[in-house]
């Protein structure tokens, strides 16, 4: 069943009046935009509870796909995480601020789906008493990192665009992307990635990264923030200040990042700078160690010299900033879960994400304020930039969605029909020996799919080969498809041999190819049949540096299908290749030596 905006509306504020103030009157808006100013924004917070104040700081997962009736699985694990039973509950008991959704929370099951879940949050929340709407954020990057699945759009990712090289298109995918997220409820998107990767064995940046040069990379930051923006949605720029040049991933390790000031200065904050200047609205913490920026040792997430000495006094940043989750390992390695996020409130953050002990973590900033260590003015400074933010985003006018808005936006032909002309302009070309493409019905009508099968990122439909097999079959080519694996055995091998005899070409999908990969024996066996083998990498483009023989290689940044498509209307002459590597690629044999340089790609 669906509640109306207008049923739910009067079911929580008793009027029409969304923030009221101890059962009190609504607060009057300054303007029609819903926006309060910080005097009426500081009433608000001097009316708090000390308790309501430290959950404003608070932005948490929870399970389920309703914020009152979720599935018993996802019941049993919040109340064996967080001690509570779905949405409503932990709003009731903790009074947090934001909530985040993810796939594996089980949160974003489809776009009706996730409007409800968003209304049956704020519902929850407003029906307390001095209620106040929820920010509700995601990780919806686009690309390899996307929570919110088919049938909403689906753009390429950073390192994607960046190949396009189109600021345009950085923030038509933004503006769209946000909208879609904007009415299904969701009002912060943890996006765009603002790290420079400058590292080829980054394991946690990589493709979503829009490329290697500072430059560009802050002018698709920027692109991207107005896009978000623009259709209501703030945006994020991570990591602060830098997550590129890294060899440890801090989801379970702790980073350290050696570049000096004057490095950090050149290769990692152009980007930050640029999303300042766009006007972001959040920045997410990075949990690295810089020890030239700061020689204490903490991660960036609890580094006053860092949060507060270099983005809030040198970059001038007054807006939200968010930590990156504290459930990560970085951010865990040094200090205590109870330590960590009153560190971080010290250093100068304003919102904590995803604590792996809500309790704990919520407790500790409690104490911390009632025994002197924390004052209260400081968590009122933090809850007055959430509040400025909420209010600018509508929250505090109207924070609901409807069904019809969903269908109105999520997932529309003219939204779908842009991320396939953008995703046409970021496949890059990298080698065509011999112009063997685009392949020819003529000459080339029956091809070999065989490749990499990782999972299917962001609830696209996959897998990968079978995507690209009903692509050509689209076109008009007769394909047979043969998933052969991330490490495909010597019988799987001998299998793809087998099938290669019959065909006119064969299509391999690789991913993350390195010296010690059997997909690069499994290439050199096809190769070995005579027959023309066309390698796609469908992630990294340093895969061509390990497959020297290959007469056609292509990029394609990423597995979605919307990148996956793009890729074979290229390959088949339906579009021309227009995208250029945003990282160079070094030789496969001597590192130190370039062998694609930044900006390379071939045409027809």
């Amino acid at each position: 069943m669906h509640t109306s905006r207008r049923t739910l509306l009067a079911a929580t504020a008793g009027a029409a009046a969304v923030v009221a103030v101890g059962g009190g009157p609504a607060l009057a808006e300054d303007d029609d935009t819903g926006r309060l100013d910080d005097k009426r924004l500081r009433a608000l917070i001097s009316r708090m509870t000390l308790e309501e104040k430290v959950g404003q700081l608070f932005v948490m997962r929870v399970y389920g796909h309703s914020a009152t009736a979720p599935d018993q699985a996802d019941i049993d694990a919040n109340l064996k995480e967080i001690g509570v039973r779905d949405a409503a509950e932990l709003i009731a008991k903790y009074r947090v601020g934001g909530i985040i959704y993810f796939g594996w929370a089980h949160n974003t099951r489809d776009p009706h789906q996730i409007a409800d879940l968003s209304n049956g949050i704020q519902k929850a929340s407003l029906a307390q008493p001095r209620g106040l709407p929820v920010l509700i954020s995601t990780d919806q990057e686009h690309g390899i990192v996307a929570r919110v699945g088919k049938p909403a759009t689906l753009f390429p990712g950073a390192m994607a665009l960046g190949a396009g090289g189109s600021r345009t298109d950085a923030r038509t995918a933004g503006r769209i992307g946000g909208a879609e997220l904007r009415a299904m409820g969701v009002r912060q998107d943890y996006a765009p990635v603002a790290d420079v990767n400058v590292n080829p064995a980054n394991p946690v940046i990589g493709v979503r990264s829009f490329g290697a040069d500072p430059q560009a990379v802050a002018g698709m930051v920027a692109a991207q923030v107005k896009g978000y923006q623009s259709a209501g949605v703030a945006a994020t720029s991570k990591h602060f200040p830098g997550h590129g040049d890294t060899e440890t991933d801090s989801h379970y390790g702790f980073p350290v990042i050696e570049h000096t000031e004057a490095q950090w200065a050149e290769l990692d904050a152009p980007p930050f700078r640029a999303a300042i200047a766009a006007g972001i609205d959040s920045i997410m913490t990075a949990h690295i160690m810089v020890p030239a920026l700061d020689p204490s040792g903490d991660p960036a997430t609890l580094s006053r010299p860092i949060l507060t000495g270099i983005l809030r006094e040198r970059l001038g940043y007054d807006g939200v900033v968010v930590t990156d989750s504290l459930g990560m390992e970085g951010v865990r390695t040094k200090y205590g879960d109870d330590r960590v996020p009153v560190l971080a409130l010290k250093a100068g953050v304003d919102q904590l994400l995803n604590p792996p002990k809500l309790d704990v973590a919520w407790n500790a900033v409690l104490q911390a304020v009632r025994g002197g260590e924390l004052t209260e003015a400081r968590l009122d400074e933090s809850i007055l930039r959430v509040l400025r933010l909420k209010a600018k985003l509508g929250l505090l006018k109207d924070p609901y969605v409807t069904r019809r808005g969903v269908d109105r936006v999520v997932g529309i032909p003219s939204h779908l029909k842009a991320a396939d002309r953008i995703a046409e302009r970021t496949t890059t070309l990298l080698v065509n020996s011999g112009g063997l493409l685009p392949l020819s019905r003529r000459t080339h009508r029956s091809v070999l799919v065989v490749g990499a099968d990782p999972a299917s990122p962001s609830g696209t439909t996959g897998p990968p080969t079978t995507v690209l097999g009903a692509a050509l079959t689209e076109l008009g080519f007769t394909a047979t498809v043969l998933s052969t694996g991330t490490a495909p055995t010597e019988a799987t091998i001998a299998k793809a041999v087998a099938a290669a005899q019959g065909v006119d070409a064969v299509l391999v999908g690789t991913y993350n190819v390195t010296a010690a990969s059997s997909q690069r024996t499994l290439v050199n066996r096809l190769l070995a049949t005579g027959r023309p083998v066309v390698a796609l990498a469908i992630r990294n483009p340093y895969d061509v540096a390990q497959l020297p023989d290959v007469k056609a290689c292509l990029a394609a940044y990423s597995w979605t299908d919307v990148e996956l498509r793009a890729a074979v209307r290229v390959l088949a002459g339906r579009a021309d290749p227009v995208g250029e590597l945003p990282v160079p690629v070094q030789k496969a044999d001597k590192p130190t030596e370039v062998l694609y340089p930044v900006g390379h790609g071939l045409r027809y």
